[in-house]
């Protein structure tokens, strides 16, 4: 979540405006990439924040409960080729 924040802050004085999702999971390496269905989320999550934004899943939510990083619901969402639907959070700022 750090790094995702620091990035977004960082490009954002170049005035480019980049969205992040973050997920955790299980991932395989294959080559020089990662798959498995935790990228695949992580990458729908990416989609749906707004330029700017960094959002989160439920999962990276509840490992983070009792840190000082501040998530704000943004409730429940589709995810394209994903079944059900994943709660969101967004980081505040």
């Amino acid at each position: 979540i750090r790094c995702a924040e620091s990035i977004i802050d960082n490009v954002q004085g170049l005035g480019i405006l980049v969205r992040a999702g973050v997920h955790t999971g299980e991932v395989t390496r294959r080559g020089d990439g990662a798959v498995g269905v935790a990228v695949h989320v992580g990458a729908r999550i990416m989609a749906l924040a707004a330029p700017g934004e960094l959002l989160v899943s439920g999962v990276v939510r509840d490992l983070v409960a009792g840190s000082r990083i501040g998530l704000i619901d943004r409730g429940e969402h589709p995810l394209k080729g994903l079944p059900g639907t994943f709660r969101l959070y967004g980081l505040t700022r």
